[in-house]
């Protein structure tokens, strides 16, 4: 039986152009169920619907901003934007060490109420010259990233849209806690969109798939989370995570070098709870390595994976 995510059901976008579609609320309690998630089903079924069964769009906006909110102080007790600043830092490095002549920008693709984006604009972690921009088909989700940013005085900003469409070309796309929702070709397909983009590189931290993952997130999201959504789609991230060969030939699309940080075969099982999967055009390969220093053996390629299977 396949998992599934609430939040991916109950929202629904037109990828093209971000416009909010309509969703029955039978339609989704029936997939639930078929799928054997009788306690997901309870949770949709409680949610309000206008009388044509279609779910309240204004209740289903405030509920996410809310389940996003509590997953932010996940963030920060992960210490989610250090942990990227440790390897993005380097990869802006070998790109200016490369001799790029453009403008600097990273795309946070999914940035949700933009943490990672805040995050970097409040340290500048990445330096003054690099740009840094959100982009999230929930509408309602960047609205609320843009509020805080405001509220904040940060300079960054956020965009509502598919962010592979941006009229500014990205230098280095990032995500946190999106690869798995890509599921068979789809997962394939979102790399080689960056590959085929003007992107020097890409950055993407999600769950590593350890069989420790699903365990630890009961625990975090039973004592973090207040919602019973937010709750379950925690454990079913986990239960969705992708194996790392999985990543690897999914990332390994041409023009291409993938690479994983801290794959599972170098870590320890009880502190790995995400880890990254790079990457880069091949001429920045040696350039990254460099900058790493001696955290470039936490780097490895394909041909080095092994005991990658679940």
């Amino acid at each position: 039986m396949p998992h599934l995510e609430i939040s991916d059901l109950i929202t629904v976008t037109d990828p093209a152009g971000g416009t909010r579609l309509p969703v029955g609320r039978a339609a989704v309690v029936r997939r639930l169920v078929e799928s054997g998630d009788l306690r997901g089903a309870r949770i949709v079924a409680a949610l309000p619907v206008d009388p044509g069964g279609v779910l309240d769009p204004v209740a289903v906006d405030r509920l996410m901003v809310g389940v996003h909110t509590e997953l932010q102080r996940l963030s920060e007790e992960l210490r989610i934007g250090e942990r990227l600043a440790h390897v993005l830092g380097p990869l802006f490095t070998a790109i200016r060490a490369s001799g790029h002549a453009g403008p600097l920008r990273l795309v946070d693709v999914g940035c949700g109420l933009g943490y990672l984006v805040r995050w970097l604009a409040a340290t500048g972690a990445l330096g003054p010259d690099v740009e840094l921009v959100g982009v999230d088909l929930d509408a309602a989700l960047v609205d609320e990233a843009d509020r805080l940013a405001r509220d904040e005085g940060l300079a960054c900003r956020f965009v509502h849209g598919n962010a592979f469409d941006l009229p500014e070309a990205a230098t280095v796309f990032v995500s946190t806690g999106v690869l798995h929702h890509f599921r068979g070709p789809a997962l394939a397909e979102f790399f080689r969109a960056q590959a085929a983009s003007p992107a020097l590189a890409f950055c993407h931290y999600d769950i590593a798939a350890t069989r420790l993952a699903p365990i630890g997130a009961w625990i975090f999201h039973r004592a973090r989370m207040r919602h019973p959504l937010g709750r379950h789609d925690g454990v079913v991230s986990a239960l969705r995570a992708h194996d790392d060969a999985t990543l690897m030939r999914a990332a390994a699309v041409p023009g291409i070098r993938p690479l994983l940080y801290e794959p599972r075969g170098l870590a320890n099982p009880f502190c790995t709870t995400l880890r990254p999967v790079l990457g880069v055009r091949p001429q920045l390969e040696e350039p990254l390595r460099l900058a790493l220093g001696r955290a470039s053996r936490r780097l490895v390629g394909p041909e080095r994976l092994t005991g990658t299977a679940r």
